[in-house]
């Protein structure tokens, strides 16, 4: 409970940053590209889904375009035992991302090699960096925009990072698309 106090004073500052930054890129016509491993692999997968579909169900909008790089098992899987897995996401962003899109870059650890190295691949092709992780990992110097959880407790930094990624997409939403909420009435204002 602590922890997540803290992530309520500390945090919110960057996570408005982070929230901007995607819909800038969305405006301007550009993708929301994900990566991380483990649970950072679900969470990229969830908030890719959230902003392809929808955060809130009372929100009848159009879709958003993200990508989580975590997903292609046959890619993943080919390249690492080809090459290594350290250049999984850095590859993909290679292939993938163009200037003005985003990357969010999710680790709990904040060291993850092969997140590292897509951060590195994404500021070669002028993609914009957010990072989200706990604290104590080089990652937190490498992107544009570090959202830092107070811990390095990893479940408590999973917990934490469900309630950012969600505040993230909520923030999206309502700036782009508050506009088609329901009224009280229900009509759409």
């Amino acid at each position: 409970m602590v922890v997540q106090q803290l992530v309520a004073r500390q945090c919110l500052p960057a996570v408005v940053r982070a929230a901007q930054v995607i819909r800038d890129a969305f405006l301007a016509g550009h993708k929301l590209l994900l990566c991380g491993n483990g649970g950072s692999a679900a969470d990229c997968q969830h908030v890719a889904a959230e902003v392809v579909s929808r955060l809130r169900s009372d929100l009848d909008r159009p879709g958003l375009p993200a990508v989580a790089l975590t997903t292609d098992t046959s890619f993943l899987t080919a390249f690492a035992n080809d090459c290594g897995y350290d250049g999984v996401f850095a590859r993909q962003l290679q292939a993938l991302g163009q200037g003005g899109d985003v990357l969010l870059a999710i680790s709990t650890s904040g060291r993850s090699t092969n997140v590292v190295l897509a951060v590195k691949a994404a500021r070669t092709a002028s993609v914009p960096t957010i990072g989200l992780f706990g604290e104590g990992g080089t990652l937190e110097r490498e992107v544009d925009v570090p959202i830092t959880v107070p811990s390095r407790n990893t479940q408590v930094v999973q917990e934490c990072m469900l309630s950012i990624e969600h505040a993230i997409c909520e923030l999206v939403e309502e700036s782009l698309f508050g506009d088609l909420r329901p009224s009280v009435t229900g009509v759409v204002s």
